[in-house]
């Protein structure tokens, strides 16, 4: 089977991409060199990557409704590479939590998880994304099967409504703007894909031929 090839035009699309979203660990790196991380340099690099991969989190989803609003279906070839950046950053917010909090000491990090409810839902989005990065390729699709991959794949709402709590256990009340409009945000593309399960899940009828109607009475022979 030939490997199918990216049109030039959708490649370059694809490097400008990937370049955007390495922009969020670049700004770690510049923040190590020049010492401005803030007063607080730990909570700045753990609320950075947090708050990035539920950014690329959103964007990935946003795509669907794109593809289906503008017909640009290019579109679904970006999917994967946001899908993986979520991933990567999540990655990152997961060493930054058992490296910075916890040194790496196995018992701590298993105790917080028990026993603080935000980041036991985190470590459950976290733990969600890893089946889905590692088969975010062709070999695992023709694997797995196209059903079955999707429906492994549709975790990502899941995923998402983790997050979203997540993020509204850990922020006080004080500074409960960015989750509110996080979860509307989330509200809004997961209530699109319930609107389209629901009209693709509607059959369309099949009109049978109409029957000729008779506007006059047939003569007896």
């Amino acid at each position: 089977m030939k490997q199918q090839t990216d049109h030039p035009q959708i490649a370059r699309i694809k490097v400008v991409l990937f370049l955007i979203c390495l922009l969020p660990v670049g700004r770690l790196f510049w923040a190590a060199w020049t010492n401005d991380f803030g007063p607080e340099p730990v909570e700045f690099v753990q609320r950075w990557t947090g708050i990035w991969t539920f950014n690329l989190l959103l964007i990935t989803l946003c795509i669907s409704p794109l593809r289906a609003m503008t017909q640009m279906h290019w579109l679904l070839r970006l999917r994967r590479m946001l899908g993986l950046f979520t991933f990567f950053y999540a990655a990152l917010h997961f060493l930054s939590f058992i490296g910075f909090d916890h040194a790496f000491e196995i018992n701590d990090i298993a105790k917080d998880i028990f026993k603080r409810p935000f980041v036991s839902v985190g470590f459950a989005a976290f733990l969600l994304l890893i089946p889905l990065a590692a088969t975010s390729n062709q070999w695992a699709i023709r694997k797995l099967g196209g059903r079955k991959w999707q429906k492994l794949h549709r975790n990502i709402y899941l995923i998402g409504i983790l997050a979203a709590v997540h993020y509204f256990w850990l922020t006080k009340v004080a500074a409960m703007l960015w989750p509110l409009a996080y979860a509307v945000a989330l509200a809004a593309l997961l209530g699109w894909r319930i609107q389209e399960r629901r009209r693709k899940a509607i059959p369309v009828p099949q009109f049978q031929a109409a029957k000729p109607l008779k506007f006059f009475k047939q003569k007896p022979d």
